[in-house]
């Protein structure tokens, strides 16, 4: 029998065993997109997963709620792959045959291709450990609720998902990257990601005498400025702290003060330590800048997702099964994200990478992740399984090599 994680250097390893299958991954994928679910109601979705898992005869774990995870192989678990399922409150707008269904509700960053690659691995990894016996576990977990703040991460923590788990990977869809190439990087690739909500109140009166208000309005402008700048100067520039205003609001007329004012916000960082030590100075930034206007100032801030950091052995674990599985030129270095991503949560708890799977067609057109006319090149799928059910083998020899303890 063959022995898949100690065959030197296999190109195309993985391609072989999914070519009968991919044919029914694309219907499965294009069938997720049609019935996009939001987060914390992806039941048919996991109710679709856990079927064709069970088929295969696999013994999934359904997780509270939705999501669920499962085991493919057999003795200690080399590595995690995780899979977000959930999709967004957008209006599609592709015109594509299976378009969604649901009105509002779309897979506008890629989730689908997400669920189906990690469906695609779990299909792929049973049929070699049915032929030849892995000689370890891998463990899948397809996570529920990613689009949400701080996210879904944290259930599946708390239900258990990572016990005897030593690592984990993942993936996202990348429409700047082409396909044929994933994205990577060592260190932060995705950036820690809060809200700031302020609601401030006072003195109304009129615009001729403001001296007999607490003008809240120049009060709420003077927060947009210089609390940004403020944290700039306290928190250290290299961690890329970034505080962008998305609502302002106060006010009715042109001539009249208002009693109330209300803005938004979120803030942003790409460095852990930095993340903690911005959020302990907010409060006490906000209310210094609102101080000499004598307004009541009510803050909440809600801590979002730290900065997804990725190690560099499971950095290279991916690199190399790329380059094996599609070629030497697959691998690009991706630029940093601002974006936030819930992975991070498990980051924090283990070491891990992940990879941007490139899905932007050659010549084609350009989009971006949220978009309602997002179309991704459907390629990617079966490069995205081929990538990290390599690296998953990849995982599993590094475990055998391992020396005894």
């Amino acid at each position: 029998m063959r022995n898949y994680t100690t065959e030197a250097e296999p190109t195309a390893l993985v391609a072989p065993w999914l070519e009968p299958l991919l044919p029914e991954l694309i219907e499965f994928r294009r069938d997720l997109h049609a019935h996009p679910e939001l987060s914390f109601k992806e039941f048919r979705t996991t109710d679709k997963l856990a079927e064709r898992l069970e088929a295969a005869g696999l013994s999934p774990r359904r997780l509270e709620g939705t999501g669920l995870t499962v085991d493919v192989g057999e003795g200690p678990i080399a590595t995690a792959l995780r899979g977000d399922i959930d999709a967004l409150p957008i209006i599609e707008e592709t015109g594509l045959p299976f378009a969604s269904k649901n009105h509002g509700v779309t897979h506008a960053c890629g989730h689908d291709v997400h669920t189906t690659t990690m469906l695609g691995i779990a299909l792929v990894l049973h049929r070699m450990h049915q032929e030849a016996p892995l000689g370890a576990t891998v463990r899948i977990i397809f996570q529920p609720a990613e689009e949400t703040m701080p996210g879904g991460a944290h259930a599946c923590i708390e239900q258990g998902v990572l016990d005897g788990v030593p690592r984990i990977l993942a993936l996202h869809c990348d429409p700047r990257i082409e396909v044929g190439k994933v994205g990577t990087r060592i260190g932060a690739i995705t950036s820690a990601s809060d809200t700031i909500r302020i609601e401030l109140s006072g003195r109304g009166g009129h615009t001729s005498r403001p001296h007999l208000t607490e003008d809240l309005v120049f009060a709420l402008a003077q927060i947009a400025v210089n609390v940004p700048a403020v944290l700039s100067r306290r928190v250290d520039v290299r961690s890329g702290v970034s505080v962008v205003w998305g609502q302002i609001t106060a006010g009715s007329a042109p001539n009249a003060i208002p009693g109330s004012g209300y803005m938004a916000g979120t803030m942003r960082c790409l460095d852990r330590d930095a993340w903690h030590a911005a959020g302990e100075l907010l409060d006490e930034v906000v209310h210094q800048v609102a101080a000499p206007y004598g307004v009541d100032v009510h803050l909440e801030h809600t801590r979002g997702v730290p900065p997804v950091v990725n190690s560099e052995h499971e950095t290279a674990i991916i690199e190399a099964a790329a380059r094996a599985e599609i070629g030497e030129s697959a691998v690009v270095l991706t630029p940093q994200s601002m974006g936030g991503e819930d992975f991070a949560w498990f980051l924090a708890e283990l070491p891990g990478a992940m990879m941007r799977l490139g899905t932007k067609t050659p010549g084609g057109e350009d989009y971006d992740l949220h978009r309602g006319d997002y179309i991704l090149d459907e390629r990617s799928l079966g490069l995205g399984i081929r990538v990290l059910t390599a690296a998953a083998l990849r995982t599993i020899r590094d475990l055998e090599q391992a020396p005894l303890s």
